[in-house]
């Protein structure tokens, strides 16, 4: 069982709104054991990105130190289209999808093709990909410059977007050097959607102008 100690380092990364309903009681059956009950997201969902945090090595403090609250994993999704670069559908919130088929429609109207390249991505797979990574020879320093820890994805809302054009499907920083960035950021707040991880964020996450969360 996680004890309260454990937790603060995920509590402190909650949202505000989460926050407000953590609460600590003493089980009735063991009393010399405090066990931590959330209303907002299940403790039980809390023990598990903290105990994948810890066989990573990620430290217990990373939410907070980062900016990076826990995220919830959506549970409702739609088939918003499919990737350009793998054909693997993009999954994405309802009201997300909604904001991004617009979005897109606008783009369109303007000569701008944007394409999605990702949508929803659950917390088994960023431990997969952190694994991976890890497998590979890279740091776990170098990793979270990249990733973000798993929990702390906003992929995991069904509410992130990673985007490209016709004429650029690599998720690379040269993506801000196209008329497709350019557009989306003049108008893409107007659907709801925000850049992420711009040049010197304070999340400690390279430059990602591909980035893009949907915060309806």
């Amino acid at each position: 069982m996680t004890n309260v100690g454990d937790m603060v380092g995920i509590r402190r990364g909650l949202s505000r709104t989460a926050q407000k309903n953590l609460r600590v009681r003493r089980d009735v059956l063991d009393r010399s054991r405090p066990v931590v009950m959330l209303s907002g997201m299940a403790a039980d969902y809390l023990t598990r990105i903290h105990s994948i945090h810890h066989a990573l090595g990620i430290p217990a403090g990373y939410p907070a130190r980062r900016h990076l609250p826990i995220q919830r994993e959506a549970r409702r999704l739609v088939v918003a289209a499919r990737a350009a670069d793998d054909g693997q559908p993009v999954r994405l919130s309802p009201r997300a999808a909604a904001a991004w088929k617009k979005m897109q429609a606008a783009a369109a109207r303007e000569g701008v093709n944007l394409l999605p390249l990702s949508g929803f991505r659950s917390v088994a797979r960023q431990t997969a990909i952190i694994r991976q990574k890890l497998a590979d020879g890279q740091t776990l320093p170098a990793i979270l410059r990249l990733v973000a820890a798993p929990g702390c994805s906003e992929h995991h809302t069904g509410r992130a977007l990673d985007l490209g054009d016709s004429n650029h499907i690599a998720l690379d920083v040269d993506f801000a050097k196209t008329p497709a960035f350019r557009w989306l950021m003049k108008r893409a707040g107007e659907f709801g959607f925000r850049l992420s991880y711009p040049l010197k964020n304070r999340h400690g996450i390279d430059y990602e102008p591909w980035h893009w969360f949907c915060h309806w």
